[in-house]
């Protein structure tokens, strides 16, 4: 070729080379976002004024007074030990607040904005310069990822929730970075702004009286927070009084307009819920909320109540949100309950109709959805996409998956009861069980089938008796065993039980969290959430599916998927709920009207008067 020709070449090589390079740098270029969602785009602007269901001026003044139920030894929120004191988010901010008045959606808090590339196979966020520590200190990228490390090293939830986070690094002078294992997971990138940041330099400092200190392990010792309040005083165990900084630095922050509004939080610890309750009809406590329909319809009559300084609501606007799944959880390490039959046969001897007619005065629901009060409860038989995806499982799951709805045993009367327990005798007997005389007994050992359920409060023992007279009914020897909250969280934790009561709370956009659940991983690790001790492929292979749906129906359809094998398995023994948020309070305390749609805003958007 002739040099000018060559010449030409490269020329032109050149010129379409810079042509292309506004593009390459296009492609590069970090997007800083204000916020993050999961599901639809956020509502706010990145130049929002406050939220818009605050009452910016909502006075800061008051003290509330609360209660809370057993008793605490630990101020570190970071680990699996001990009981954590109510409220210590007071003391901490997070990256990111979330939203009451969408779903899935976080805004700036110690961020002031976070970038991550179209596969979010990483995010990362930028701190805010005015982020500073109680004492003044700047809040900086290695307390961020000190609080990461500590967290996934000392608690086991945590470690389960964020397993699929890999990483957590200083990128630049303000900046931190979370890796991820894995691609197009949309709920990682908004996740990891929700854990409390803890200071890096207080928790490598000595205390008070030069030990050092140690952020794997329980203290009582008042911690150094970035949040609106701080720990006034204590009495270990019993009482906590929580103070609203004057020097809080996020105070001005958009965020925070029209929250934190009392000057005092203090919460008094009872042993009994009863006496819990005479307290605030006493006046002593501002605030509760009742999770008792036998309580809320016979004992909120009181004089406070009938003439108007006692009010009393029933919300839905947490339920619009959120799922809820409340049952008895038998223990699948223990040997009796390894069979799915006996699981099911325990479900026919509970008769919630009448536990609802007689202690509940009609006020509850009975559950029938690990995601039960939201769309996204499974529904009669599976079709579409879902069907789709339970074919792909058909030879590991119950085949009444495709052929039966979940359905729960209706009582209600005599008939009905006699009924459905001649079907929990049968199962039990499929199962390898007989009766013999009066006691049901394994049919190969004759070893009698008996059983403990655990609590942690005598209060709880009206709603558990009659289901303990039923299965007397069929031999089975089920009693209570009722201890303090110290000894329950350390057989729950340890799985040192038989039966327990579970609660699980169900957001709109599943993901991690049900690793935390129902997953393999979790089955055998101390402290998680997977009480029952669910180790099943299908249930790991649909989790997975939920967590890398890239579209919403996908996501919807694996979790249709997910419920109904849970259920076709008898993993729980489905209770009931009210799908209310029943609270009562005493006049003087005051919150926007309306209130969010998905939350009650309490404490942070209430004042008071």
């Amino acid at each position: 070729m002739p040099l000018a020709h060559l010449r030409t070449g490269f020329l032109m090589l050149a010129t379409a080379f810079a042509a292309l390079q506004p593009m390459a740098v296009l492609a590069q270029e970090q997007i800083w976002r204000h916020a993050i969602s999961v599901l639809e785009a956020p509502k706010l602007p990145a130049d929002f004024k406050q939220l818009p269901y605050v009452n910016a001026d909502a006075p800061k003044q008051g003290e509330l007074r609360m209660s809370a139920n057993g008793t605490y030894d630990n101020f570190n929120p970071l680990v699996d030990k001990g009981n954590p004191a109510v409220s210590l988010g007071l003391l901490y901010d997070t990256l990111l607040s979330a939203s009451e008045d969408e779903i899935g959606v976080s805004y700036g808090l110690l961020a002031e904005a976070l970038t991550y590339p179209d596969d979010r196979s990483s995010v990362t966020f930028r701190l805010r310069t005015q982020a500073k520590w109680a004492d003044g200190q700047p809040v900086v990228p290695e307390d961020v990822v000190f609080s990461f490390n500590s967290a996934k090293a000392n608690s086991t939830t945590l470690a389960n929730y964020y397993r699929h986070v890999v990483a957590a690094e200083k990128t630049g002078e303000r900046e931190v970075t979370f890796r991820f294992d894995e691609k197009n997971n949309k709920e990682l990138a908004k996740i990891v702004g929700d854990f409390p940041i803890l200071p890096k330099h207080w928790y490598e400092g000595k205390d008070a009286q030069g030990n050092a200190r140690d952020i794997s392990q329980g203290s009582l010792e008042p911690p150094l927070g970035s949040g609106p309040y701080k720990i006034g005083a204590f009495q270990a165990g019993s009482t906590i009084r929580y103070e609203l900084r004057d020097d809080y630095w996020g105070k001005d922050l958009p965020i925070n307009i029209g929250q934190n509004n009392f000057k005092v939080i203090s919460y008094t610890y009872f042993t009994d819920y009863d006496v819990e309750l005479e307290a605030f009809r006493a006046g002593q406590v501002d605030y509760r909320q009742e999770v008792s329909a036998s309580r809320w319809a016979t004992r909120y009559d009181f004089d406070a109540v009938k003439d108007g300084r006692v009010k009393r609501e029933a919300l839905r606007n947490e339920f619009r949100a959120r799922g809820v799944m409340q049952a008895y959880v038998p223990n699948l390490r223990r040997d009796t309950f390894k069979d799915a039959r006996v699981r099911e046969a325990l479900n026919y001897a509970y008769d919630f109709e009448d536990l609802n007619k007689n202690l509940a005065f009609g006020g509850l629901n009975r559950v029938d959805s690990f995601f039960w009060g939201t769309d996204l409860a499974a529904k009669g038989l599976p079709e579409g996409r879902e069907l789709e995806i339970l074919n792909g499982l058909k030879d590991k799951i119950p085949a009444r998956v495709f052929t039966e709805p979940y359905v729960n045993p209706v009582n209600g009367d005599p008939q009905k009861v006699r009924d459905n327990l001649r079907k929990a005798i049968a199962l039990l007997k499929e199962a390898g069980w007989e009766l013999k005389g009066n006691r049901m007994v394994n049919a190969k050992t004759g070893q009698p089938m008996s059983f403990e359920i655990l609590l942690n409060s005598p209060s709880m023992e009206r709603t558990v008796l009659p289901y303990v007279a039923s299965l007397k009914k069929i031999g089975i020897d089920a009693s209570i065993r009722t201890v303090d909250s110290s000894q329950y969280v350390n057989r729950v934790r340890s799985f040192d039980f038989d039966i327990v009561f579970g609660v699980w709370a169900q957001t709109m956009n599943p993901g991690s969290d049900q690793l935390v659940y129902w997953g393999s991983a979790a089955a055998n690790q101390p402290g998680s959430r997977n009480l029952a001790g669910i180790a099943d492929p299908a249930v790991d292979g649909l989790i997975r599916l939920i967590i890398s749906a890239q579209t919403r129906e996908d996501q919807v359809a694996a979790v249709h998927a997910l419920d109904r094998v849970l259920l076709a398995n008898h993993f729980v023994i489905p209770m009931f709920y009210s799908g209310e948020t029943r609270i009562a309070y005493w006049a003087k305390l005051a919150h926007p009207d309306p209130l969010p749609e998905y939350g009650i805003g309490f404490p942070n958007l209430w004042w008071a008067k």
